[in-house]
């Protein structure tokens, strides 16, 4: 969707939005003035994740032109502990109306600040808290990027069946049952990066069913050297194709050295790595910063959020991905129109098994109240689908699965 028909189309949805489940933005200016904003961010743009934060923000700002106050404050290096609040407290002595977090560890400091200045609007990204802390001006936000992972990692299985078929593959690309390796570089082990990984894989494995793969984390959302050693140890063992959720240009660098075929997030690397770069996935935050900031202005509510949670997809354009070869493109596109139409679900429970069994019930901890305790029936049937509900309960992910053929690492 261009920008432009974004902003009518959110503006017409809010002139009809009464009765929707979305708590009313906090009103701390006048309606219809210009909205002042803010933005945290957990490194800066070196980081392929706050890059994209912030080239968003930009793109909003442009976008809504007299809507915003400036251009936004954007807060660069905040760490994940008290510094947070500090920074969204300046923010607030600066004049925000609206001020955006965009890491995980952010949330219990930008919560406390919503809490304190109740009538600033705070959103947090990834967070898992907005649903059941019952604070009006507290917001989360992420989007459906297991879909995008998915496509990328369709992407990935289509070179990975050329490989095959060009006879590209070497005896360490195989295990001893004659399946080819997968390699994945994570950050954490939690669900935003299981539900990365386990839908990267089921992408390849929708094009080459016989694969497995190994996951190392290096416990840092940011680390050149971690995700760089991280990206070596997969490739000697033998990975034809790597991916990542990390932040650095550790990983592709590494890969475009060592000549793996490799898996993006957040930016394309066709640039920096020409001869291994493949596809890539990235949430757009420009749509969900239209959205806030647009309802900001006219004191109304966020059009889309359910709960104080806001979903994006492929649909609102907040999901985006791309490939380098042309002709799997086409493909591509066919695959993300059965998703887009939910004929095709990523976390379809016919396409794994976990212990050698299809799954046919899962609770999940949609519902964060502080005891990690799965509390929340996730396993759905729709369209004669049996599939895993990601992110349609909670924006931030809850897929937790560990399924046959991923192996951790560490």
């Amino acid at each position: 969707m261009k920008k432009s028909s974004r902003i009518a189309f959110a503006l017409s949805l809010m002139a009809l939005a009464t009765g929707c489940s979305s708590t009313v933005t906090a009103a701390s200016h006048e309606k219809g003035t210009p909205v002042k904003v803010g933005l945290i961010c957990l490194h800066d743009s070196s980081s392929t994740y706050d890059k994209n934060f912030i080239d968003s923000m930009k793109e909003a700002v442009t976008t809504l032109g007299r809507m915003v106050d400036g251009e936004a404050i954007i807060k660069t290096g905040v760490k994940e502990d008290n510094d947070a609040y500090n920074a969204a407290k300046d923010l607030v002595k600066q004049g925000c109306n609206v001020i955006f977090a965009d890491s995980f560890g952010h949330e219990p400091f930008i919560l406390k600040a919503a809490k304190e200045w109740p009538t600033v609007t705070f959103c947090h990204a990834t967070g898992t808290q907005a649903k059941t802390a019952g604070v009006a001006n507290f917001h989360n936000a992420f989007a459906s990027i297991y879909e995008g992972r998915y496509l990328a990692g369709y992407a990935a299985g289509l070179k990975l069946a050329r490989m095959v078929e060009n006879n590209e593959l070497v005896e360490k690309n195989l295990d001893k049952d004659g399946n080819i390796k997968l390699g994945y570089v994570g950050a954490f082990p939690y669900a935003e990066v299981v539900s990365g990984y386990t839908s990267w894989y089921l992408g390849v494995k929708a094009v080459v069913s016989n694969v497995v793969m190994n996951v190392t984390y290096t416990q840092s959302w940011y680390d050149f050297n971690a995700e760089k050693n991280g990206a070596h140890t997969l490739a000697d063992w033998g990975a034809a194709i790597i991916s990542q959720h990390a932040d650095s240009m550790g990983a592709p660098g590494e890969c475009e050295a060592l000549g793996v075929p490799n898996v993006t997030y957040n930016v394309p690397t066709g640039e920096e790595c020409p001869n291994t770069y493949l596809a890539y996935s990235k949430i757009d935050w420009a749509p969900y910063y239209e959205a806030v900031i647009s309802a900001a202005h006219e004191n109304d509510a966020i059009v889309g959020e359910v709960n104080n949670n806001f979903t994006g997809s492929l649909a609102t354009g907040s999901v985006k991905f791309d490939c380098a070869n042309e002709a799997d493109k086409l493909i591509l596109e066919g695959v993300k129109a059965e998703l887009s139409a939910k004929t095709k679900r990523v976390f379809d429970c016919s396409t794994f098994t976990v212990k050698g069994k299809h799954l046919t019930s899962y609770t999940a901890d949609v519902d964060d109240y502080g005891d990690f305790q799965p509390e929340t029936e996730v396993i759905r049937t729709e369209g004669g689908i049996t599939f895993f509900d990601e992110s349609a309960l909670r924006s931030a992910p809850y897929f937790d699965v560990r399924i046959d053929g991923i192996t951790e690492l560490n």
